[in-house]
């Protein structure tokens, strides 16, 4: 199985790394991007999958848990030293194309911006030298210091939110057809009960191994991941593909959650 390397990820693989469900897997970590990568070409059996690399490969989602936020998610923003409605380039991190979907979801549909891209490596000043905007995502994000930064910011969470008044689902547990998704659902959801119990043990060590505050910490795994995948994640996840436009240009359906069973969300 493959994860990733972010924060956020911790309480879902605790038990596979501390737990019972260790002696069951042989776990890897990697950016998302990477991630999905692993999945594509078969070296992992599955993998925490950025919701987008789901939809281009026609995977299949393990029913129950992933990431997902509603409202701010502090771990996703848009930087920029010009009005939004203004920005024509953008630097992003490409280390996951879900994120990068959505700010351009985001521009276009909150603030009439559709820019350029180009990627970059997380470091902001360099990106707003070469950009009007920049997007930094995952723990360099929640290195930053907001209050201290001269740019204004969006968090794609909360914007996701204001837009569609629905969670946003970024990664679930996904891998090619075939697998066995009731045994898959079994240890994922085993691994995140084992993590969840033992949250403040994670915050106290995550957070010094991540280089963020414990206090940080704390709310972001508390308050602003969601893990659960259930019927309001679902709904997010039709309106992402949808208005990223990716219902259109992938497979006919990808499995998501409602009431605990595995679904096919149609695509038109």
């Amino acid at each position: 199985m493959g994860a990733v390397s972010y924060l956020n990820t911790v309480p879902l693989v605790w038990g596979m790394l501390h737990g019972p469900q260790r002696d069951e897997v042989e776990l890897s970590f990697s950016i998302p991007s990477l991630c999905a990568e692993q999945v594509e070409r078969g070296s992992v059996d599955i993998g925490l999958v950025p919701v987008a690399e789901i939809a281009r490969q026609e995977l299949e989602i393990v029913p129950g848990h992933g990431i997902a936020c509603f409202g701010a998610v502090r771990s996703i923003l848009l930087f920029s030293r010009v009005p939004w409605a203004k920005i024509q380039t953008l630097s992003a991190d490409l280390s996951s194309k879900t994120s990068v979907q959505l700010a351009r979801v985001i521009l276009r549909e909150r603030y009439g911006a559709e820019p350029a891209f180009a990627p970059c490596d997380p470091e902001l000043e360099r990106m707003l030298c070469d950009a009007d905007a920049a997007l930094i995502i995952g723990d360099p994000a929640l290195r930053l210091n907001l209050e201290e930064l001269p740019f204004e910011y969006l968090d794609l969470g909360a914007e996701w939110l204001k837009l569609t008044g629905l969670p946003m689902v970024f990664a679930a547990w996904a891998g090619k057809r075939g697998l066995p998704l009731h045994e898959l659902k079994r240890l994922t959801s085993a691994s995140y009960e084992f993590g969840r119990a033992r949250l403040s043990e994670i915050i106290e060590q995550a957070s010094v191994e991540h280089g963020v505050s414990r206090a940080l910490a704390e709310r972001y795994l508390r308050q602003h991941i969601r893990y659960e995948l259930g019927a309001k994640e679902q709904d997010g996840l039709q309106a992402f593909l949808r208005l990223a436009n990716l219902n259109k240009r992938t497979a006919r359906s990808v499995g998501v959650v409602r009431d605990s069973k595995t679904v096919t969300a149609e695509r038109a």
